[in-house]
């Protein structure tokens, strides 16, 4: 893991330390995943990541969701995955990442983008795509809000 340059306005979350499919590992195998990502993370940015958690592949079930809340964090999902992550080796682009975002655009969307390079072919395309994502996004009267922030409007 690479300690990124955080403000405090940048929200520091967990998923996990090594990427894996939660569901097929067991208990104490799930809450090692999260808790040595939690102390990484919190070393590096000096941020607790608690609150803020996202399966790897999205792949949870009852057992792994109490297991996160146990630890203390909420399990977000996303409601449009950019599949920048694929790169240009899977046939994507940054203009199809942009394309993917705005046809899914609608109030409370969530979007999954990774930040850093596709492993073979080094492409960054969701970070390419970002700057026009955002200009687009508020181009068309949306804003960008803080997970916080919708968590703290919640009951």
């Amino acid at each position: 893991m690479r300690a990124a340059r955080l403000g405090a306005e940048h929200l520091v979350g967990n998923h996990t330390v090594s990427h894996p499919d939660l569901t097929k590992l067991a208990d104490a195998a799930v809450r090692s995943q999260i808790r040595t990502a939690q102390t990484m993370i919190t070393t590096a940015s000096k941020q607790d990541p608690r609150r803020f958690f996202r399966f790897p592949f999205g792949a949870r079930d009852a057992r792994t969701i109490r297991l996160v809340n146990e630890l203390c964090y909420v399990p977000f999902r996303w409601t449009v995955d950019t599949l920048g992550w694929k790169g240009t080796s899977g046939g994507m682009t940054s203009a199809a990442v942009v394309r993917r975002v705005l046809a899914g655009l609608r109030p409370g969307e969530i979007v999954l983008m990774h930040v850093g390079s596709h492993p073979t072919d080094h492409s960054t395309l969701d970070a390419d795509a970002l700057p026009q994502v955002i200009r687009e996004v508020r181009a068309r009267g949306y804003t960008f809000v803080r997970l916080s922030r919708v968590m703290a409007a919640t009951p």
